[in-house]
């Protein structure tokens, strides 16, 4: 990251498997940096299918189901995938967990996918966001054991929380930075490379990020095998194999990361009826779309 913003502070620190880095035109208080990493801590705690203690893990663990109560914030969380639910016809939702673990991505990181005939068992009565999963307020309902999986839209959630720590304590100009997924405030923007997906030493363009967030994914990042990778129609279990990078910018970090998501099973246009965005889609023969809007450019 580079740019004329004149961010003078540095605090990085690891949170939910990522790396992370705040920084800040004024001097960064002890007391907000541990109020930051308490925060992630508490996120961590809620939504990480990968640690046996949290809430998440206790719901995949429930025989029967049950009623289970998420912090008063999983409300804006569950409204961006209830939108993402609906304008992608399912292909982004968060129950998707139990199929990215029947193909290797567990919480043993075994990268070993399942038998077939088990992974077919699973389809053929896979639970969905909308059908299996009651809400009321804070608190989900279940009917059967599900995988919650907030990898779509739930760093870029992190992202805005901090940011609102960030608000809270009267920062005014800062980056944080969730390993390329990032919100920006102040009055110089930050100028941000978007990476090659075909050759990750280079770029293909750059975006200016002004105010905004600015979250990207990729199927190169997170693969373990041939066409395996973490970016999966929820509908089909299958990974994504028609696009294979996008950004997106938006005024919160979990849309933009949700919508980062959801651009790989479903066009700009029709996602742009019910949110408000720009974005650079890569395909996976190399064409890259943009939008009129986007506050960069491709290069070439």
């Amino acid at each position: 990251m580079a740019g004329e913003r004149r961010l003078t502070s540095r605090f990085a620190f690891d949170a939910i498997g990522t790396q992370w880095r705040v920084e800040t035109e004024a001097p960064l208080d002890q007391d907000v940096r541990q109020h930051i990493l308490d925060r992630a801590e508490r996120f961590d705690a809620t939504y990480s299918r990968f640690r046996p203690d949290s809430l998440v893990s206790r719901i995949a663990s429930a025989p029967e189901g049950g009623r289970f109560t998420f912090p008063d914030d999983s409300l804006a969380l569950f409204d961006v995938y209830d939108r993402l639910f609906a304008a992608t016809d399912g292909a982004v939702d968060p129950l998707v967990g139990r199929d990215l673990e029947l193909l290797g991505y567990d919480a043993a990181y075994t990268l070993r996918p399942a038998p077939e005939a088990v992974r077919a068992e699973h389809a053929r009565d896979r639970p969905t966001w909308a059908a299996d999963v009651g809400r009321d307020g804070p608190c989900v309902l279940t009917r059967r054991p599900v995988v919650i999986d907030v990898g779509a839209a739930g760093k870029g959630y992190l992202v805005d929380l901090l940011s609102a720590v960030l608000d809270g304590a009267g920062y005014t100009g800062f980056v944080v930075d969730a390993s390329g997924d990032l919100l920006h405030r102040g009055r110089r923007a930050t100028r941000v490379g978007l990476e090659n997906p075909f050759a990750a030493r280079q770029v293909i363009g750059v975006a200016e990020v002004r105010d905004r967030a600015l979250c990207a994914s990729g199927v190169n990042r997170r693969s373990w095998g041939d066409g395996l990778h973490h970016v999966l129609d929820a509908r089909t279990s299958v990974p994504a194999d028609r696009v294979v990078a996008t950004w997106v910018v938006a005024e919160r970090a979990a849309c933009a990361d949700g919508l980062a998501t959801a651009l790989f099973f479903t066009g700009a246009g029709r996602l742009a009826q019910s949110f408000d965005f720009t974005c650079v889609r890569v395909r996976s023969d190399g064409r890259a779309e943009i939008s009129p809007d986007f506050p960069g450019e491709l290069f070439g």
